[in-house]
């Protein structure tokens, strides 16, 4: 049995990409692959997906969806500060272990 390592971002969290085609776009993370490691951004790597005609849709038609972008090219985006920062992890005073930013040194 292999231990998954815990990733630096989750579902919900703001992140902003640093790398690709996609640039310097920001977006909410709507879904983690972790099988992958990829992610699924609001808005971040647009892809358009041509559908089948069907009896609901006789034309058939082209959608626009988000594609996946790799983990290591986001950023989670610093709540108090909005910029984007890399993440550690510390046990805060309840004794809990939780993720916090490097910059300002809070947590997340």
């Amino acid at each position: 049995m292999s231990t998954q390592k815990k990733r630096h971002v989750r579902t919900g969290d703001t992140v902003k990409v640093i790398a690709g085609n996609s640039k310097g776009k920001e977006g909410k993370v709507t879904e983690v692959i972790i099988a992958k490691d990829r992610i699924i951004v609001e808005g971040v790597n647009m892809i358009k997906k041509h559908i089948k005609p069907n009896a609901q849709n006789p034309q058939g038609e082209i959608q626009e969806t988000e594609g996946t972008v790799h983990i290591s090219n986001v950023m989670v985006v610093d709540p108090s500060s909005g910029d984007a920062t890399r993440t550690g992890r510390k046990v805060n005073e309840n004794g809990k272990l939780q993720r916090f930013s490097k910059s300002s040194g809070k947590f997340i």
